[in-house]
């Protein structure tokens, strides 16, 4: 059963056009994710591998009717990107960044409960959320690195 995320999920990466972003967007909709959007405010109005990016979550939200965010942006950026996204109505916000100081951490996650609290939050830190088969985001492998049976050495 999925809880958060399942296949109607519309993911907005903010850090796609990031080699980190772009890697783990672009095996996430391999994967089968709905990656309907990019966000970096130097780079809106182009796209990576048929992606669109915009300038901020709330434009990406408007124009693909994304419900996700998941954060690939280095730590100092992260407590603006969270709130971003709260901002925009996301429904779950996915934070990969690790690193994330302390006090932005603490910061984001009450602003989150007095101000945005339809908006959950995963992370910082964090492998990702996986429903398999429907949907992945952020780092979790889709799929075991070992052939079927070959669990122990």
């Amino acid at each position: 059963m999925s809880i958060f995320v399942d296949e109607s999920t519309k993911v907005v990466y903010q850090g796609l056009t990031g080699s980190q972003g772009r890697f783990h967007g672009m095996r996430n909709r391999a994967y089968g994710t709905q990656v309907v959007a990019g966000t970096n405010p130097k780079k809106a109005g182009t796209d990576v591998e048929g992606v669109p990016i915009f300038a901020d979550v709330a434009a990406a939200r408007a124009a693909t009717g994304a419900n996700v965010s998941c954060i690939f942006i280095p730590a100092p950026g992260v407590k603006d990107a969270v709130v971003e996204a709260a901002e925009a109505g996301m429904e779950l916000v996915v934070v990969i960044t690790e690193g994330v100081p302390a006090h932005d951490e603490a910061f984001f996650f009450n602003d989150l409960k007095r101000r945005h609290p339809g908006t959950q939050l995963l992370g910082p830190n964090c492998p990702g959320i996986i429903s398999p088969g429907k949907c992945n985001i952020g780092i979790t492998p889709g799929r075991s690195p070992y052939p079927a049976g070959r669990w122990a050495s």
